[in-house]
């Protein structure tokens, strides 16, 4: 049994302390901790659509923790930068400002699952091309005047803007190619209304080289 129990890994990737009994049941934290690894992988280009959804409802139906660490065993362990990063995620995320300088997310930033924009005449960037992804959907509820409202997105993130308001503003849409099976890895909702301005969303800038070979951003 020792030797067994040495190579048990734990839900997140890492191996399991030797001494942990095998069969422990799983709790809720467990099952979420597990489905915000898979996410992330996803979004590393790990796993397929369809890989993720079968260890995703896989993940939410185990009941013990040997079940849930079978789901991570063929992935990189989560790094002490990333399941930090996992840990600090927010509910809710308020961004509120007026006449100032620019607002911008950029790099390894922690997508919260609702952003509130209350902006006036603010340049606001939001770059998900290094972002860390743990759900699904994030909702931003928009209350913005003038100025442009930038979303750089990456293959796999998806922004719907049926439900934004526009008053003297337009939209400016240039998706994201998608590769093929890539699964959607974030559906990112606007609501609200964007007044007096431009709603863009688009990939990340071409650098020289893909200019060069006329490649896909």
């Amino acid at each position: 049994m020792p030797g067994e129990m040495s190579g048990e890994v734990s839900p997140t990737g890492q191996r399991a302390d030797p001494g942990s009994p095998p069969d422990v049941r799983a709790s809720h934290a467990d099952r979420d901790r597990v489905v915000d690894v898979l996410r992330i992988a996803a979004g590393d280009g790990l796993l397929t659509a369809d890989e993720l959804d079968e260890r995703v409802e896989a993940a939410l139906s185990a009941r013990t923790r040997r079940e849930l660490a079978a789901l991570t065993a063929d992935l990189p362990p989560v790094s002490a930068t990333t399941g930090a990063t996992v840990a600090e995620v927010k509910d809710v995320v308020r961004i509120d400002q007026v006449h100032s300088g620019p607002v911008e997310r950029t790099g390894r930033w922690v997508v919260p699952r609702r952003l509130e924009l209350a902006v006036t005449y603010c340049e606001v960037t939001l770059d998900f091309t290094d972002a860390v992804i743990t759900h699904d959907t994030l909702r931003i509820d928009v209350a913005m005047t003038g100025k442009t409202l930038t979303l750089v997105t990456r293959p796999g993130i998806v922004v719907d803007t049926d439900a934004l308001h526009l008053v003297h503003s337009r939209i400016t849409y240039r998706g994201t190619p998608a590769r093929p099976g890539a699964p959607v890895v974030l559906r990112v909702e606007l609501v609200g209304q964007k007044a007096h301005g431009r709603v863009v969303v688009r990939p990340p800038r071409r650098t020289l080289g893909q200019w060069l070979r006329r490649g896909p951003a």
